[in-house]
Formats: structure tokens, C-alpha cells, sequence
């Protein structure tokens, strides 16, 4: 039996998200995935989330087929505005409640970026949401195939 190919995974984080990162990227290298740590790599509370957000986006958008993306942030709302700028890149939001809504982003819109609001949600739920995620299809059925090929058309 072949074993699919680990998609690589691009990390970051801001201050309010670097403790979690840094946990699940332990975690996620223990699992067998191949991890880009895209910073911050230190604590500065007064460091910019674009500046480590941004760069990630641009690796997720340059091979969408290969890779994915997971950030992290306060609450995980601009993290993912700003990574969203990214064409072909389909970040959503995780702060907690149902985690149908991870699944949901898979299935439905074929994310391939997943943003977590650290301050919503403790590690062990984070990790259980990001194994959700990533162990999750988007589902091929014409209607979200033709929604997501209708975004994909938007990107500038």
C-alpha cells in the first residue's frame, strides 16, 4: 500500500500566537510532516503579524498542490485577512465552538490555510482541530468544485 505524500506545512505566528506554534510544530515533526517555521521565532510583544503571516501566504500560494498553511494569532481574524490577500490561498479561522467548522472548510471550500485564535483555544484542542484539518478532503461534488474554481478566479 503507497502512503500519500505529507503535504509541507508553513507555520507562523505573532507574539499572541508563538507559544502554540511553537507546541504543534513539535508535535506535527514528531508526526512526520515537514514543517517551515515562518517566525517569530522570539517573544516581542510588539511585532506585527504581517511580517511572519505574509511570508507564509506567499509559500502556500506558490505551490497550493503541495502545501498548506497553519498561523496563529490572538484571535486569528487579521491573521487570516492578511493571508487571504494571497491569491489561491483560502485561509479560515478557528477560535473555538464547533469543530465542524474545520471540516466544513475543507470539505466545502478546499482551505488550505488554517488560522488559530490562541487566545480562544488551549493546545490540546488546537492540536486535535489541525489533526481534523489536515485529515479531512475537500469534497468533489460539482457545486463546491465550480464555488471554489468561482474564488479562484477572483484572485488578483
Amino acid at each position: 500500500m503507497v502512503t500519500p505524500e505529507l503535504p509541507i506545512l508553513h507555520l507562523a505566528a505573532d507574539h499572541a500566537g508563538l507559544a502554540h506554534k511553537e507546541l504543534v510544530k513539535v508535535w506535527l515533526q514528531s508526526e512526520g510532516y515537514q514543517v517551515v517555521d515562518h517566525g517569530a521565532h522570539q517573544f516581542d510583544g510588539e511585532d506585527d503579524f504581517p511580517d511572519f503571516i505574509a511570508p507564509a501566504a506567499q509559500a502556500v500560494q506558490l505551490a497550493p498542490a503541495r502545501t498548506k498553511g497553519i498561523i496563529f494569532g490572538g484571535s486569528g481574524q487579521g491573521e487570516a485577512m492578511c493571508a487571504n490577500r494571497f491569491s489561491h490561498v483560502r485561509a479560515t479561522v478557528y477560535y473555538g465552538g464547533s469543530e465542524e467548522i474545520v471540516t466544513l472548510s475543507r470539505e466545502h471550500n478546499d482551505a488550505n490555510m488554517l488560522s488559530i485564535g490562541a487566545r480562544f483555544v488551549d493546545v490540546d484542542t488546537t492540536k486535535r482541530v489541525v489533526w481534523l484539518w489536515l485529515h479531512t478532503e475537500p469534497l468533489m461534488n460539482d457545486k463546491y468544485h465550480r464555488r471554489n474554481r468561482k474564488l479562484s478566479a477572483l484572485a488578483l
